[in-house]
């Protein structure tokens, strides 16, 4: 029987028990009470916020996505995205982060609803914004998951040919994604659910020195194995002057479709999981690092990850085992990444590799499995059904319960199996671009009423599953909306909705009381 995948699997299974054990010391240094589990009783320094602020944003969608679609499109990917995000992601830091850090620290807001209740003289908008906000929060996990999966099948080809058959022989053997996923979801939970924030906190800066440090190890290694050259720089000139031109430039893509991806990037001003990684920050002066380092580290994972899909539509990329197939013939693009460092690299290095990746996606998953769970008890049970009714000790619980349904519900949906990583994150980050002008406009707007917000939410969300109905729920990946005969990304159309509806019907409605206005805009 044939077991080359099992030093990877040997490899894949340490790295997740020593996440296992980084969760459980974690959990040692619990205070027991709820503001600690959620929030790590605001002791985050600069570098662990970095780390943190840094292996959240870094997903599936940055790693395996990324891959997959230069593989399609080209390194006008990194242009779109990378480049972008590096600068507008600091950016949200700066005027977003650290205001609302203030607010927080002052008022004592753990979630967005809660800030938005007091800013907006809301009570019932959280019974809005909650379903809105985990259902795109959802959607982001289905990335994390379903790459991890893919990542976890591709990795372990050759470990169990006759447990695990496969048509392709590039996955044949591989633990199917059922399983991987479950195993991964496992993981994650275990150190969320007995760590909270300060294991989240650890166990993402932990993860993201891993997948940097391997990523750059990951690209050396395939670049110097596909050139074939001497020297690593004679690879990477023989490796850029092999990629086909329409994948070498834009040319296959409008200037309006790549100016409106801008927009993308401003999703991380209403990330539920970024905010209460905000809210842990020590000081002020912790937001400083991250401001300056992220655009650098975006730099240093995204610019490898780009240049392997591309290198993979070249003649030197390797026939033999072919790139795995989705069962409609099309290359499954999302396992461009996992295919390169499995054929490519020794099998201990790709064991290695692989958990580098897992890395990247698990730091991601674990901060949005808790920031549901905080946004649950704390904008539904407790403020419905009264703070005093309920100890420290059982908050803690109703957060943890609820983290365990998500988990389920995002495995569940998980084996549907979308097709595409990338653009299942592109709709997921477009839903929350388009609710950034309300979050903007209430910290730096006083003329922001309740009913301008309600408004922009209900544009935001229904001009959003308009259009993505018109994608078929996503699987059309080219999708555009046509504004005067210019094609461009969903999220302009879905942005000005969001952005005309708040600003007309706040100018026509009574604005918020003086009392409000003298508690936020002092």
């Amino acid at each position: 029987m044939d077991h080359k995948g099992l030093p990877q699997t040997i490899i894949i299974g340490c790295y997740l028990g020593l996440l296992l054990l980084l969760g459980m010391f974690a959990s040692r240094l619990f205070r027991g009470t709820k503001e600690d589990y959620q929030h790590a009783s605001h002791s985050i320094g600069p570098f662990l916020l970095l780390m943190s602020l840094f292996g959240t944003t870094m997903t599936a969608f940055a790693l395996v996505g990324s891959s997959g679609e230069a593989f399609k499109e080209g390194v006008g990917v990194y242009g779109m995205l990378a480049s972008s995000s590096g600068i507008i992601h600091s950016l949200c830091f700066f005027v977003i982060g650290i205001k609302v850090w203030s607010l927080a620290r002052d008022y004592g807001y753990s979630t967005q609803i809660e800030f938005f209740r007091d800013r907006l003289e809301s009570p019932g908008i959280g019974l809005l914004l909650f379903p809105i906000l985990v259902g795109l929060v959802i959607p982001y996990l289905l990335v994390g998951v379903i790459g991890a999966g893919t990542v976890v099948q591709s990795l372990t080809a050759g470990l169990a040919p006759e447990t695990f058959p496969h048509k392709n022989p590039g996955l044949n053997g591989g633990i199917p994604p059922y399983l991987g996923t479950l195993v991964i979801c496992g993981v994650v939970l275990v150190y969320v659910f007995f760590g909270g924030m300060r294991g989240t906190a650890w166990a993402n800066a932990f993860q993201t020195m891993v997948f940097m440090v391997l990523g750059v190890v990951t690209f050396v290694v395939i670049a110097n194995k596909l050139g074939g050259e001497d020297t690593f720089m004679a690879n990477l000139r023989k490796l850029g002057a092999a990629i086909p031109e329409n994948k070498a430039t834009r040319m296959d893509m409008s200037k309006t479709q790549f100016f409106t991806y801008l927009l993308i990037p401003l999703s991380v001003g209403m990330f539920p999981h970024l905010f209460q990684h905000w809210l842990t920050a020590k000081s002020a002066n912790a937001f400083k690092t991250p401001v300056v380092a992220h655009p650098v580290f975006i730099m240093i994972v995204w610019v490898p990850c780009v240049l392997v899909g591309v290198w993979a539509t070249s003649e030197l990329m390797p026939t033999r085992p072919p790139l795995p197939k989705l069962p409609n013939g099309q290359v499954n693009a999302n396992a461009v990444l996992p295919f390169l460092v499995n054929t490519q690299t020794t099998p201990v290095l790709a064991g290695f590799l692989a958990a580098g990746i897992l890395a990247a996606i698990m730091s991601s998953l674990d901060s949005q499995f808790l920031c549901i769970g905080t946004m649950f008890n704390n904008d539904i049970v407790t403020y419905y059904f009264g703070k005093d009714r309920f100890s420290d000790t059982q908050q803690v619980w109703m957060t943890r319960a609820f983290i365990v349904a998500i988990v389920a519900v995002t495995y569940l949906l998980s084996l549907s199996n979308p097709s595409s990583v990338f653009a299942l994150g592109v709709w997921c980050f477009s839903g929350f671009s388009a609710l950034f002008p309300i979050v903007f406009a209430a910290l730096y707007w006083r003329k922001l009423t309740k009913a301008g917000a309600w408004a922009g939410i209900i544009a935001a969300i229904a001009s959003w599953w308009v259009l993505f109905q018109k994608s078929n729920y996503g699987a059309n990946r080219t999708y555009t909306v046509d504004i005067g005969g210019y094609q461009t990304m969903p999220v302009l159309t879905i942005f000005l909705a969001t952005l005309i509806a708040m600003v007309v019907v706040s100018l026509v409605t009574p604005p918020p009381s003086e009392k409000t206005l003298a508690k936020f805009f002092k």
